[in-house]
């Protein structure tokens, strides 16, 4: 009978050590990879600026270097539309949505989120001659499954897009998800944002490619179609980035 417990305890000893021993290897690898997950992550990001910037073919596979060359990160008070200081070394926008300090909420929108934050991340675009090309502003909003991230990029009058680049979604494969379809992301380069001061840019069916204020909604996906709408319409609003692109404060 000893002879069994004694055999027991040591195959519970055993399975304890090797649990343990396992953990030990699996934290540590968690740890080891956490500093490469982020810079993949922040690589990430800024490979979706860069295609918003519309300098993927300067970049030649080096997207690092070319954000660094022409891209500046800015910070911008979204009540005043002016520039501010960075908050903190490792803010991030969508986080700090979430951080009592820099919260605002939402109110008489159907973007698809109650609260956002109070400063925003913004991305100035500059040419071989450090002329300003490009706005590209941070924006998100509900479709039909979830929130949906991407980047607007806008010419330096503050009022022209160059891009839509969506980079997070969760929509349906073939309908909703064609948002990061290229032939319709074309479809946005040169539409205006704005007419007499008030946002008059349109996702419609049925739109007329000559309407410089309208974007043809997607085939089959209303709803996700409505969400860039509402996307638009409350980040070009007074509550998102309109005091900004009103400021024009990239030109000064």
């Amino acid at each position: 009978m000893s002879a069994k417990k004694e055999t027991l305890g040591k195959t519970v000893g055993v399975v304890v050590a090797v649990c343990l021993v396992c953990s030990i290897i699996v934290s540590g690898s968690a740890v080891g990879l956490r500093s490469l997950q982020q810079t993949n992550a922040a690589l990430d990001k800024q490979s979706n600026i860069i295609e918003a910037a519309g300098l993927m073919d300067k970049a030649q596979g080096d997207i690092a270097a070319t954000f660094d060359k022409y891209v500046e990160e800015k910070y911008v008070d979204l009540s005043t539309g002016e520039y501010v200081e960075k908050p903190s070394e490792n803010y991030d926008m969508y986080k700090a949505a979430k951080d009592p300090n820099y919260t605002v909420k939402v109110e008489g929108s159907n973007v698809g989120f109650q609260q956002r934050a109070s400063i925003a991340a913004i991305y100035v675009v500059k040419d071989d001659q450090g002329k300003v090309d490009r706005i590209i502003l941070p924006v998100h909003g509900s479709g039909l499954w979830d929130l949906m991230y991407g980047f607007l990029a806008i010419d330096s009058d503050g009022n022209t897009v160059r891009e839509l680049v969506y980079y997070n979604q969760k929509e349906t494969p073939g309908l909703g998800g064609e948002i990061q379809n290229p032939s319709w992301k074309a479809k946005w380069s040169g539409k205006k944002l704005y007419e007499d001061g008030e946002v008059a840019i349109q996702v419609k069916k049925n739109a007329n490619p000559s309407d410089p204020y309208a974007v043809d909604a997607l085939s089959g996906a209303t709803l996700t179609s409505n969400g860039v709408q509402n996307t638009l319409t409350y980040w070009l609003g007074e509550n998102g980035y309109g005091p900004y692109l009103k400021n024009q404060s990239w030109k000064s």
